[in-house]
């Protein structure tokens, strides 16, 4: 079936890539659409279109996507990766949070060889051991970087990992609250967690950027020097691949060594996100139906195994070291979301003092997470 919109129509397909990435992010702002994510309604809108043959599923739109704002908004999404302030600042959460990266990488073995997954299998170890380490962000910088570009594999892992998430970060919830379970771990003091002030909290989970023209375009700027970096070293070096691994150590060498030039480019982390969403959207006008319903099931079980592994790991290597609980699920959250999830989940349990860590914890796996996926893909392979 011919779609209505051809796929030498740039604009029009642009269009439908960001009006599909506004809706999520507008979505996103309601009480459902907060339960589900922006990402995943924006893919889900762009997963229809394509499927009711009104977008094509492939396009050079897609491939520009992939090409141009993956590496775009990788740096834009690290220049707040601080890692000596993450060392120094985390403390017993950072622990807990290598223990659960740890536990991802098992699962993620574990799933491989059980799995049955054919010449993509370790394509998506890497991308999912990825995802359940540093969060979302690092899934399609693993992705490009270990090649993998099938729209339907793509989608059914996003489908995937966003349901199995959201049931995760719902058992995380749910934890805290058995007192059987609470007991079997160290109880802090309670002043060690409520010992700050409300106001810290929220400055420091809810703080909008500020719309400072100079400071985005330069960070757009720095963005793309930095890719352009990036891809000249591999091309010279001739190592298909390592350009978004490049990017991502430049990007995170810079906010360590530069940290206060850094946290003044306002607005970068937004930016980053917004084009997180046309990504998404890509993803899901690639993918089609019937290979999506096909190769979800087992995508599912792939997800599952990989989190069963990750929360025993934490919860046991947690109790051995001596951690509470809080600090335990605060990380797994961070492992599995980013600091974002991670904080918000500090703050609407009333921790205030692990808001910081959680952000601290998510930001390191932003900055780390694509490396361990892609070195454990080739690992397997």
């Amino acid at each position: 079936m011919n779609p209505l919109i051809a796929p030498d129509h740039t604009w029009a397909l642009w269009a439908i890539l960001l009006a599909t990435a506004a809706l999520g992010l507008w979505a996103e702002r309601t009480r459902w659409g907060a339960r589900l994510s922006g990402a995943v309604i924006t893919l889900l809108a762009a997963f229809v279109l394509s499927n009711l043959g009104v977008i094509p599923a492939s396009a050079p739109v897609y491939d520009n996507v992939w090409a141009y704002l993956v590496p775009l908004a990788i740096p834009l999404l690290l220049f707040h990766a601080d890692l000596r302030r993450i060392l120094r600042e985390s403390g017993a959460t950072l622990i807990a949070f290598v223990i659960g990266a740890a536990g991802t990488v098992i699962g993620a073995v574990v799933a491989y060889y059980i799995v049955p997954l054919g010449e993509h299998g370790w394509q998506l170890a890497a991308i999912f051991s990825a995802t359940y380490i540093g969060g979302s962000m690092n899934y399609m910088g693993t992705a490009e970087a270990v090649g993998l570009r099938s729209g339907d594999l793509l989608t059914a892992g996003v489908a995937a990992d966003n349901l199995m998430m959201t049931l995760y970060f719902l058992l995380l919830f749910i934890l805290p609250s058995i007192r059987s379970l609470r007991l079997q771990f160290h109880e802090p003091l309670p002043d060690r967690w409520w010992g700050t002030t409300t106001e810290v909290v929220v400055s420091e989970t809810h703080k909008g950027a500020s719309i400072h023209l100079p400071s985005i375009t330069t960070a757009l700027a720095l963005s793309t020097t930095i890719a352009a970096v990036g891809y000249w070293l591999e091309s010279r070096l001739g190592w298909a691949g390592s350009g978004i691994l490049i990017l991502t150590g430049i990007a995170v060498t810079l906010a360590t060594v530069f940290p206060r030039r850094m946290a003044r480019l306002e607005g970068s982390n937004e930016v980053g996100m917004l084009l997180m969403q046309v990504f998404f959207a890509a993803i899901g006008a690639s993918a089609n139906v019937a290979a999506v319903l096909k190769v979800g099931p087992i995508l599912f079980l792939f997800a599952g195994i990989i989190l069963t592994f990750h929360l025993a790991t934490i919860l046991i290597g947690g109790k051995l070291m001596r951690l509470s609980l809080p600090e335990i699920v605060i990380a797994s959250n961070a492992n599995m979301g980013g600091p974002t999830t991670a904080a918000a989940m500090a703050a609407a349990r009333r921790w205030q003092q692990l808001v910081i860590p959680a952000i601290l914890c998510g930001t390191l796996g932003y900055a780390t997470a694509t490396f361990i996926g892609i070195a454990l893909g080739n690992w397997l392979r």
